[in-house]
């Protein structure tokens, strides 16, 4: 079997189509480190809002309120089971469906009025969909951290005389970390992945702007071969940045501490394990 793969990587490699030399001169173009610069740019904005919703919509789910649950309930409902690409072109297309978008009293007098065109444009549209679309899928992440944290520890600080508000913020989630990173950080690489749809509406992301580069000269895969290096190095970097955070949230639960880089190196060439270090007691 690996015969089998080294076979194929060296045909790719070593293939005249590949052009090795178009690689290298695109991949440090202008325009292709623009596309890389605004693929990073949609990812930030789609986590910090689909995170900032996902919250939100968590706590609605934990809630006492039969209203809140059944909002958050439907809201993941309907995000997370249509696809992304649909929702992008929904809302890239919202004008042929609503003109005009208005605000003020339902069913009654309206005060605001705007063009959908001039509010909804396209780079609107991606960061709405990637941003509402995550939100559906952070939320589950949250409140699986959150209910992850023993109830006593809620009861402990009302009896404190904590409100619930700050017992969350300053119990309940730092503890809660260590279950939320590792499958947000999954997401975070997902979505740096999942910004190439956007080059449906025609957004200058990585994707997008190859494509227009070989629509031109007509070197498909070098141009593909320069857009799957970035997102490697980015997907890589961001392994790495998920790796040391994990890290740093699950001190003090040892089992659950991963290694280091270094520390699996010198287990596979028999250089000596992990160094165990002393954890305190947390008392309940």
């Amino acid at each position: 079997m690996v015969i089998v793969i080294l076979e194929v990587i060296s045909k790719f490699v070593s293939a005249e189509a590949m052009r090795w030399d178009v690689v290298g001169s695109y991949l440090f173009s202008p325009k292709v480190l623009s596309g890389v610069g605004l693929t990073l740019f949609l990812t930030v904005v789609a986590m910090v809002l689909g995170s900032v919703i996902g919250l939100l919509l968590a706590l609605m789910k934990i809630s006492n309120s039969l209203l809140l649950n059944v909002a958050a309930d439907g809201y993941i409902w309907l995000f997370r089971g249509t696809p992304l690409l649909v929702q992008l072109l929904f809302w890239y297309n919202l004008a042929s469906f609503l003109p005009k978008l208005t605000m003020g009293v339902p069913f009654g007098p309206q005060l605001l009025e705007f063009d959908t065109n001039t509010v909804v444009t396209a780079m609107m549209a991606a960061m709405l969909g990637l941003g509402l679309n995550e939100g559906a899928y952070m939320s589950e992440i949250f409140r699986a951290g959150i209910q992850s944290v023993d109830h006593g520890q809620t009861e402990a600080a009302a009896a404190l005389g904590m409100s619930r508000r700050n017992a969350m913020r300053r119990i309940v989630l730092p503890q809660a970390m260590r279950v939320i990173v590792p499958p947000t950080g999954n997401q975070v690489i997902s979505m740096l992945k999942g910004t190439s749809l956007v080059s449906i509406v025609a957004i200058s992301e990585l994707l997008y702007t190859v494509q227009v580069i070989y629509a031109r000269t007509f070197e498909t895969i070098p141009l593909l071969v320069v857009a799957c290096i970035w997102y490697l190095f980015l997907t890589t970097v961001l392994s790495i940045g998920q790796h040391y955070i994990e890290r740093y949230y699950s001190k003090g639960v040892n089992r659950n501490v991963p290694d280091s880089y270094l520390t699996k190196f010198k287990k596979v060439f028999g250089l000596g394990g992990r160094q165990p270090f002393a954890t305190k007691e947390i008392a309940h």
